[in-house]
């Protein structure tokens, strides 16, 4: 096997982020809800630990995300007839992806709800 430079092993995972978030719609409704779970938590001066929690939940929706199209790539590189593992391993993919949102809200509303609620109620 042969012995890549560090610097490439970096250039060719940037280069996998970036065709996640330029191939998938879903990375781009991601980066949203980041974004703005980023400003909330400076608007609401979150403490370091919930902040820490916020920024975990981003990252493993991410991660989620970039699984799920590596395995939907690797899927279409195999076969693009219909097969039932092929629909198996693709939903559960992206059920990945739907059980790392949901934990993603679930912390936005046990950070967010305290701060919303008294500031506004």
């Amino acid at each position: 096997m042969k012995k890549r430079r560090l610097h490439q092993s970096f250039l060719n995972a940037f280069a996998g982020i970036m065709f996640a978030f330029r191939s998938e719609r879903n990375m781009g409704l991601h980066v949203l809800a980041a974004a703005a779970a980023i400003t909330f938590s400076f608007y609401f001066n979150v403490d370091k630990a919930e902040f820490l929690a916020v920024l975990s939940a981003i990252f493993f929706v991410f991660m989620a995300e970039m699984f799920n199209t590596a395995i939907e790539a690797a899927v279409d590189l195999k076969t693009r007839k219909f097969h039932p593992l092929a629909r198996v391993a693709k939903n559960v993919a992206a059920g990945a992806v739907l059980f790392a949102t949901v934990y993603a809200l679930v912390v936005a509303l046990v950070v967010f709800s305290g701060p919303v609620r008294a500031r506004f109620f």
